[in-house]
């Protein structure tokens, strides 16, 4: 009987560590395994970072460079053999000084902090409203993207595709350009100034400048147009040029005189809230700028700043 007891004790006691060893294999093992966000998702907020940093001093470059440094460096973002698109604003035959368009020292920056990060390649491109050609040379963007070994090249009609969008209000299907939809990383760097349609352009409006199509059909519907488009299209970084920026006759103006010196640089995964950061630098509140306000309500982005936790820095 004694023996009985014995091998009943030892059985339970037994079969227990099998089970306990199979129930916990499969968490050790799942705890152990990297990270598995694929890179075509934008990359979230992390505890250990800031949701949004900004920068501000007297060299746009540096801006950049310590912007990115506070929030985890460039290699949180881009990693070895990486295709890299650095989207800057290119749209006008304006130079450096008069705003229009992204700060041609920002944009070398980051084709240099992506190539230190270990990109394999990293290419710039803008489908740009007046002449590319001018537009390319007199901004200063073409020649100082190439001096850091970035592959800068004009928009193929080709190369943009259809895409169909669901959940949407405006927006069912519309060609965007395949180069920055195929990039392991999407690089979004726009020039914050006025709009005489949308307000103001920042973050979401640079992103028409990889959508084809007549263009001209979104502006009555521009901001809930510019809301739909970034269910599609989350860029993995956003960083808001704001070293100059434009207080109005935007989005062309032309002259100095409506430039406003302001040496800023805010980055941040969330464009949302860094274009709604960028509002308050011409005196808006977020909610007033009618896409923030419809993408927040489809719960694309954050506009309340007071939720977010922003790391100031000076350069």
């Amino acid at each position: 009987m004694s023996d009985e007891k014995y091998t009943r004790r030892e059985f339970v006691k037994r079969m227990g560590s099998m089970i306990l060893g199979l129930v916990s294999f499969p968490l050790i093992s799942l705890a152990d395994q990297p990270n598995l966000k694929t890179k075509k998702q934008p990359l979230g907020s992390s505890t250990s970072f800031p949701d949004l940093v900004v920068a501000q001093g007297r060299d746009p470059a540096e801006l950049v460079r310590k912007a990115l440094q506070a929030y985890g460096g460039m290699k949180r973002f881009v990693k070895k053999g990486d295709v890299v698109v650095v989207k800057p604003n290119i749209a006008w035959d304006r130079l450096p000084a008069q705003a229009a368009n992204t700060n041609p020292d920002v944009v070398k920056a980051l084709v240099e902090l992506a190539y230190e990060a270990g990109a394999k390649k990293v290419k710039v491109f803008d489908n740009t409203v007046n002449n590319p050609q001018s537009c390319y040379r007199r901004s200063g963007i073409m020649e100082k993207a190439q001096s850091a070994g970035a592959e800068v090249k004009f928009i193929n009609p080709a190369l943009f595709t259809k895409v169909k969008f669901s959940g949407t209000k405006f927006l069912t299907e519309w060609p965007i350009y395949k180069e920055a939809l195929d990039c392991d990383v999407l690089i979004n760097v726009p020039v914050a100034k006025t709009h005489g349609i949308s307000t103001l352009t920042m973050a979401l409006k640079n992103l028409m400048g990889i959508i084809g199509g007549a263009r001209g059909r979104w502006h009555p519907q521009i901001h809930q147009a510019l809301a739909d488009l970034i269910t599609k299209v989350r860029p993995q970084l956003t960083v808001l040029d704001a070293y100059r920026i434009m207080i109005k006759n935007g989005p062309t103006g032309g002259s100095v005189k409506d430039v406003k010196f302001v040496g800023k640089c805010i980055i941040g995964t969330d464009q949302v809230a860094v274009d709604s950061y960028g509002a308050t630098l011409f005196g808006y509140k977020p909610q007033e700028i009618g896409y923030l306000r419809i993408a927040n309500e489809m719960k694309l982005g954050e506009i309340n700043l007071s939720k977010l936790h922003i790391k100031e820095i000076k350069v």
